[in-house]
């Protein structure tokens, strides 16, 4: 039986463009993972790992016009969105090499002897080192940020681990470019090109959880895919990390002072948040407790008139568009839920953006409303009415974990119970706002991009510089002759490394 075909298809038709690749074997993935397994060593090198990151980052620049071409053709996110995307791109590949290069991620600990104590202390020096081969699944959403050259392969490569990305079946031709400059970098500055090796297929995805060197995944798609890879790297013989970013309803809190102050700027700015890239990014807001009486009418009269006035668009692929089409009618028809703007099909290929309302009280105990307080990808929110406090506090008992959670509160003037409502929204989610709107994720060294279950399977972040936490296991050296020990923990510090030294800062 010959490999399947992967083909690029132009969502803007559903028309394929080419075929780029075939499905890889149950061979071939083994072939892949043990390519990336037997270079491992030649990540070793600091310096050498950061010149390959920032090469990449040029080699993506140099390339930018033919992958946007490419990406844009299958995923129909526009050249303006992707021109974004891939500086992004190239500033976190950038980002990382200064994070290697700065050395602190190694979390370098020495403890020198001490024969006063009860009971006495060895030499005792720890430090961080690579898991090894890594596998990441790259996203829908995100051709470049959270794909082949994204955050999860630029910080496993940051950590020296090696990595097998498993393409999206969004875009393969993008995945293949983008595969293919990776290489070439690593070429170019004296690496392995196998330190960066790609794969197609369903089958193949599911090969790669499994092989036995494989030492940790990183995922981001949906609560059922993710999962179902979660569960498999837990069953494996030996069981592997699973850093996976599943799904997320990132809700909003208005309060009723906030709506009072600038019902229409809220609204307005909802409309524009939960509509930007079609309503696909993973930090949507999709559900918001807004107040009932008249403020909360501002708010949604804004809302309507923005959403209304938002043109259709075209999402990632004709299955995510099924499903959101089936998502907004099962919601749509359930019991005192009203469409002020209906979501659905604008055309054979595109869709129109809406919202929902439904009175919060129908969503302070389980019942048929569970749905709503589940992501439905796509351009449409949920407003849940509440009249009292007491509602909005049951409401968010009810919420699963999210990436986000937003506040919006008076600017001026007192906001009498703000402080509580911020308590309760911090357990729910890994990024907390304030007067702000999620969509958007910074990359800096303090960003958080995860959250409880199941926004995340673990308590990590794909996004900012302690990503590379995710590829690393801690190592701890005991009364080890100088000589015999790795550079980064000798005693005289030949590489200058940020340290702890008996407690204290030595750097």
């Amino acid at each position: 039986m010959s490999a399947a075909p992967v083909w690029s298809v132009d969502p803007r038709s559903g028309n394929p463009r080419e075929q780029v690749a075939v499905e890889a074997t149950a061979e071939e993935v083994d072939r892949a993972v043990r390519a990336a397994h037997s270079v491992r060593d030649a990540l070793a090198d600091r310096t050498a790992r950061a010149a390959f990151l920032r090469t990449a980052a040029e080699l993506l620049e140099e390339s930018g016009a033919h992958i946007i071409e490419a990406a844009d053709a299958e995923t129909a996110l526009g050249p303006a969105r992707l021109t974004g995307e891939l500086a992004r791109t190239a500033a976190q590949l950038r980002a990382f090499a200064e994070v290697v290069e700065e050395g602190g991620y190694l979390d370098i600990r020495i403890d020198h002897e001490d024969g006063s104590r009860t009971p006495p202390w060895p030499d005792l020096r720890r430090w961080k080192i690579p898991l090894g081969a890594v596998a990441v699944y790259a996203a829908s959403n995100f051709p470049l940020a959270f794909s082949v050259p994204g955050g999860d392969t630029a910080s496993a490569l940051a950590a020296g681990c090696p990595v097998v990305v498993k393409a999206h079946p969004g875009h393969p031709a993008t995945s293949e470019l983008c595969a293919s400059v990776l290489r070439r970098a690593a070429a170019r500055t004296g690496l392995p090109e196998d330190v960066v090796t790609l794969v197609h297929g369903f089958d193949a995805g599911v090969e790669l959880i499994r092989h036995p060197l494989v030492s940790a995944a990183g995922f981001t798609g949906s609560v059922r895919g993710g999962r179902a890879l979660f569960d498999a790297a837990a069953a494996r013989p030996v069981p592997i990390p699973f850093h996976g970013e599943l799904g997320s309803l990132n809700p909003v809190v208005v309060t009723e002072a906030a709506a009072a102050e600038r019902a229409a700027e809220i609204g307005a700015g909802l409309g524009a948040s939960m509509t930007l890239g079609t309503g696909q990014f993973c930090t949507k807001p999709g559900f918001v407790l807004a107040p009932a009486g008249g403020a909360g009418d501002q708010l949604v009269k804004a809302l309507t008139e923005t959403v209304s006035s938002t043109g259709s668009g075209v999402m990632l692929d004709h299955r995510m568009r099924d499903a959101f089409l089936a998502g907004v009618r099962e919601r749509a028809a359930l019991p005192g839920v009203e469409a002020p703007v209906t979501p659905g099909a604008a055309g054979e290929h595109t869709v129109s953006a809406g919202f929902l309302t439904v009175p919060a009280d129908r969503l302070t105990a389980e019942g048929p409303h569970d749905v709503l307080l589940e992501e439905c990808f796509g351009p449409v929110t949920v407003i849940a009415r509440y009249g009292t406090r007491d509602e909005v506090a049951a409401v968010l008992a009810r919420l699963p974990g999210n990436l986000t959670a937003t506040l919006r509160t008076a600017t001026e003037g007192e906001d009498p119970g703000a402080a509580g409502l911020l308590a309760a929204l911090t357990p729910l989610a890994g990024r907390i706002l304030v007067n702000g709107w999620p969509t958007g994720v910074a990359v800096a060294p303090a960003q958080h991009h995860g959250g409880p279950y199941p926004a995340t399977t673990s308590p990590t972040t794909s996004v900012g510089a302690t990503a590379i936490e995710r590829w690393l296991r801690p190592v701890t050296y005991q009364n080890t002759p100088d000589a015999l020990l790795p550079p980064e923990l000798r005693e005289a510090n030949p590489l200058c490394l940020p340290r702890r030294v008996d407690g204290r800062r030595a750097d």
